[in-house]
């Protein structure tokens, strides 16, 4: 395959973020007289951007909503909290900073685009010594729709320059699957991530890589 430019995920990707946004929840939670979830549990909320967790966290399970009024309190709850906890304890999954420098060493243009809100991933990535990596970097909430959708994708590929036939999605979970394909671009999923639940290995992807490592190696492989 011929690629010139990477688009990669964020949480679940990059960086393993589960115990800030359990933090972060939980503080949102008992703000509002209401009980602890474990981790594990709020690691399957995770995936299609902060109101979507918030709806998930108030009502127990993924495909909860919550009463419009309540809602609005969580979220305001829970971005004052994430505030404080994003990054603290966010770190690099395996072969990540070794294979960002191999996709940048081999003339790739390098996007993250994440479902976080803009603010939050800008300082994220400061906070861990990434954003030096990437070209930009794409929120949430920086266009009308986010991913699955693939205006985000498509977004970024033409603010590259770059063709969607010759950029590769790297994600760890449905919506960047879904998003990357429906942009028409290939894409490589991790199996370490916050796949909401469910299995990568049954996502329509070309490849499960193990690493960024491993997806710059097989870039690289004629």
């Amino acid at each position: 395959m011929t690629i010139h430019a990477v688009i990669i995920d964020l949480d679940g990707t990059l960086l393993d973020t589960a115990t800030d946004l359990a933090n972060a929840v939980n503080l949102m939670l008992t703000e509002l007289g209401r009980q602890a979830l474990p981790e594990a549990t709020i690691a399957t909320f995770v995936g299609k951007g902060a109101e979507v967790l918030v709806h998930r966290a108030l009502g127990g399970h993924v495909d909860a909503r919550a009463e419009p009024a309540l809602h609005e309190r969580g979220l305001n709850a829970f971005y004052r909290h994430y505030e404080v906890q994003n990054g603290l304890t966010a770190k690099a999954y395996a072969g990540v900073h070794e294979g960002l420098e191999a996709m940048r060493a081999a003339g790739l243009k390098l996007v993250c685009v994440t479902n976080k809100p803009q603010r939050y991933a800008d300082s994220l990535l400061e906070r861990c010594g990434m954003a030096g990596h990437f070209e930009f970097v794409l929120g949430g909430d920086a266009l009308p729709r986010k991913k699955p959708d693939p205006l985000p994708m498509l977004h970024a590929a033409q603010r590259l320059g770059v063709a969607p036939e010759h950029t590769l999605a790297i994600g760890d979970s449905v919506n960047d699957a879904l998003a990357a394909r429906a942009a028409g671009m290939r894409v490589f999923v991790v199996p370490y991530g916050y796949n909401e639940g469910h299995d990568v290995h049954a996502l329509d992807a070309d490849a499960v890589v193990a690493s960024l490592l491993d997806a710059a190696q097989r870039i690289a492989t004629p």
